[in-house]
């Protein structure tokens, strides 16, 4: 590390320069290919995903997914006037490119469509492929359609899982900017100086730019979804400024000890710098964890996430450095009157000092008390719900939003999630066992109402339509489509001879449910296996590694267990703009999982590597944990602040994948550094004694060594030998 800081510092405009022309470079080359998004996902051996491959390879007309074309007329749908004005719609909607079909309820067999009041009534536009292959601009002409209709009484909406996945684009988009300026508050209040607080957010902005270019161009070469840049630029905001901060603050020190510029920046990326790596690796080993689901639609997100985390952590070590070796002590200039009091010259004279002091006096008291506090947030956890959310989640007014609350009145709200029940015929035109099954579930409880039978051309695949009484995120519709393929299809099939599956959009997300569940336990225990191994060769410690992973676990599941207070329970929704409650996307724990289990292993790096340093130079393990929380626990505090607004700008759009995204980790990032960083680890710390630095002789010396801080006795960055302080 020294020897790189010492090349980077001494080579700082080819460094500055090579960022300048990658970051032009690889975005021109990037803008001129385009990006390939999906949002395709495939789950191998799932009875939903057979469903869709069937219907694929046999029925590619009823493959594709769906929009409803929804309206109400108090005047009755039927009337004259409604009747041309919407027929008008569908002709011009079944024109769209790839719509194979637009299923009029003023067709034979459509009165259906209608509800029994005659006030409401909808038709289904089918499509021939999935959501990611159609152009958005073409969904954004069939919402315009519906909505030139309006007038007159007429109200006409537009919904469906196209349309969703629009409106979803169209929010978050201030987030980013919003998250960047508290960001420049913060480190202007920690920093007090123009000048420090520009060189984190530029260091973070030039990592983001070449780090997003490449995910853009990676979608060429492994599915990425649509929301994967906005998920990395979160995460590679909020950890590109730590990184920095954490550098810059040690630079800063070094200037203070009377270190000119360069040797400051070499001693900082030498000491602050190494912490910064192994946090980096920590995180890239928990997101690239989710590659162990084998699920294809994980893998570009934690792709793009993973490189977002690497290039901040690369501009950290390179371009800062160089920076910081330019400025000098002009890192301070443009100061802002009365803010950045700088650090009490000894970590004696800080008020963490003092803090820290008061908790080791009471070890076993603030160890309970943290401990049974994150406990009590962990609660709400069990009964945490895997689903699907529908489009009566989506804010109040929105064409989706609309859709569905018209849909739930004229018909029930399962008639917002059918499911497609598939069927793979014994021979030419045999349809018996579709004409069981159908018959057999209309008489079920939690069944209102099933379609006619579709057959394909060949006659040798069906298919037809089930809506439930309940909406698709309730638990009754799950319990519904359990019964279903457990009890219902088995004896059927059997007796026919026909290859029955259940699918559409519900049985998608309750399989994907199920994969993860799965995969759970063996993607967790790898990432923890690792970090705690990686933990285990930095600090040559039992004990420490075994902490850092209950207390990383713990403020997971606090975090989780505000997710279920405030997305399923509803505590304090309204505040956040939560629009009504439901089960939690399928997806989101892997991702939360990931994310935060990475960013805990980063203030557990920082802390650690300080107060391992301390112990090393001075082997008191009291005085080692008081120095080490009173040296970092001001820039950890300031890093947490900067992560927590970050993320909790997230929580202003409309969007829920997104809000749970940025509740989420704001609330794990604000335990972790207040509760498990400030109070629980000196604790637990004071509590262990010398005992939380031991480990047996025969694993010390098969483990690698790796240092997080310069080795005792290694030259320091200024050629001299640092001095051992006695106890």
């Amino acid at each position: 590390m020294r020897r790189f800081a010492t090349w980077c510092t001494g080579h700082r405009k080819t460094v500055i320069l090579s960022w300048i022309v990658a970051l032009i470079g690889i975005g021109m080359i990037s803008s001129s290919v385009g990006s390939d998004f999906t949002e395709e996902f495939k789950l191998p051996s799932s009875d939903s995903q057979e469903a869709f491959d069937l219907l694929e390879h046999r029925f590619p007309q009823q493959s594709g997914v769906t929009a409803e074309i929804v309206y109400k007329a108090p005047a009755g749908a039927e009337s004259p006037a409604v009747k041309k004005k919407m027929e008008g719609v569908f002709a011009e909607a079944a024109k769209l490119p790839h719509v194979s079909e637009v299923a009029s309820p003023y067709k034979t067999g459509g009165a259906a469509a209608i509800s029994k009041d005659g006030e409401i009534a909808y038709a289904t536009v089918q499509y021939d492929v999935t959501t990611d292959k159609l152009e958005k601009d073409d969904i954004k002409k069939l919402v315009s359609f519906g909505r030139e209709a309006n007038g007159d009484g007429l109200q006409v909406e537009v919904g469906g899982a196209p349309v969703e996945e629009v409106r979803s684009e169209e929010e978050g988009d201030s987030s980013f900017a919003i998250g960047l300026l508290a960001a420049v508050v913060i480190l202007l209040i920690t920093f007090g100086s123009v000048v420090a607080m520009g060189l984190p957010l530029l260091t973070a902005l030039f990592a983001l730019g070449v780090g997003l270019s490449l995910v853009t161009l990676g979608t060429h070469l492994f599915d990425t979804a649509e929301f994967a840049p906005q998920l990395a630029a979160m995460i590679g905001l909020g950890v590109g400024i730590d990184y920095a901060l954490f550098i810059l603050t040690r630079f800063r020190n070094g200037l203070d000890e009377g270190l000119e510029s360069r040797a400051a920046a070499i001693a900082a990326v030498d000491t602050a710098g190494r912490a910064v790596l192994f946090a980096c690796i920590t995180v890239i080993i928990s997101l690239m964890g989710m590659l162990l689901l084998g699920i294809t639609f994980l893998y570009g997100v934690a792709m793009a996430a993973a490189l977002a985390v690497l290039f901040t952590m690369i501009a950290a070590l390179t371009l800062l450095p160089a920076l910081l070796t330019i400025a000098g002590k002009r890192v301070d200039r443009l100061r802002i009157p009365g803010l950045g009091a700088r650090t009490p010259s000894t970590a004696e004279d800080t008020r963490w000092f003092s803090w820290s002091r008061e908790i080791q006096k009471r070890p076993v008291l603030s160890a309970l008390l943290s401990g049974a506090l994150l406990l009590l947030l962990c609660v709400p956890t069990l009964s945490l719900r895997l689903g699907s959310n529908d489009a009566g989640t989506d804010p109040a007014g929105s064409s989706t939003r609309e859709a569905y609350d018209l849909l739930a009145e004229g018909f029930g709200p399962g008639f917002n999630g059918p499911f497609a029940m598939v069927a793979a015929l014994p021979g030419k035109g045999d349809d018996a066992a579709l004409v069981s099954l159908r018959k057999t579930l209309q008489n079920e409880e939690g069944v209102a109402r099933v379609t006619s039978i579709t057959l394909n051309p060949a006659k040798d695949t069906g298919v037809f339509q089930l809506y439930p009484k309940t909406s698709p995120q309730s638990a009754d519709t799950t319990k519904l489509l359990d019964h279903i393929r457990s009890d219902v299809l088995p004896p059927i099939e059997q007796k026919t001879g026909a290859q029955l599956h259940v699918g559409g959009i519900t049985a998608i997300f309750e399989d994907f449910g199920d994969a993860i569940s799965e995969k759970l336990p063996l993607f967790i225990g790898v990432v923890v296996l690792l970090s705690a191994l990686l933990l285990m060769i930095v600090f040559r410690s039992v004990l420490v590694p075994l902490k850092a992973m209950v207390m990383n676990l713990l403020s997971i599941g606090a975090a989780f267990g505000l997710i279920v207070a405030v997305f399923q329970w509803g505590w304090g929704a309204s505040i956040i703009g939560v629009n009504g409650t439901g089960p939690i996307i399928s997806f989101f724990p892997v991702f939360l999982f990931s994310i935060v289990f990475g960013l805990s292993m980063d203030y557990e790096v920082f802390l650690m590597s300080r107060i391992h340093e301390e112990w090393e130079h001075r082997h008191d393990a009291t005085l080692a944990v008081t120095r080490g929380l009173a040296l970092t626990g001001r820039v950890i505090t300031a890093a947490a602040a900067i992560m927590v607004t970050v993320f909790a700008s997230f929580m202003i759009g409309d969007d829920r994948i997104i809000k749970l995204f940025g509740l989420g980790l704001a609330a794990a990032v604000f335990i972790d550094a207040v509760i498990i960083r400030s109070v629980l680890v000196p604790a637990i710390m004071q509590l262990f004694g010398k005992r939380a630095w031991w480990i047996p002789s025969w694993l010390d010396r098969i483990l690698p060594r790796l240092h997080v801080e310069p080795a005792e006795g290694d030259p320091a960055p200024t050629g001299e030998h640092p001095v051992v302080e006695s106890a």
